[in-house]
């Protein structure tokens, strides 16, 4: 919060900063911080600030988060969380 995210008044792991145009949101989760942003810049500029706070790993894009895959397209402008359809067991 010194940063200046504000943290999420319906769940208190997700935090966000904006100014104008540009966002970024933070969710904690245990140990890991997932980050995303519509600015580069500012993405690095808080990855500096985290690394200058505490220890940290950066494992650049994330592709698996807490048991969910994580599927981008950038050509196409895709996320998406893909799900197995686990209704139909044998």
């Amino acid at each position: 919060m010194s940063y200046g995210f504000v943290e999420n008044t319906v769940d208190r792991c997700i935090y966000m900063k904006a100014s104008g145009s540009k966002f970024i949101i933070l969710v904690l989760y245990v140990d890991d911080i997932l980050l995303a942003t519509n600015d580069i810049l500012l993405l690095h500029d808080i990855k500096k600030f985290l690394s200058n706070k505490f220890e940290m790993k950066d494992t650049n894009e994330a592709s698996y988060l807490i048991g969910i895959n994580i599927f981008r397209e950038r050509s196409q402008g895709v996320i998406g969380l893909p799900q197995r359809d686990t209704s139909k067991r044998c």
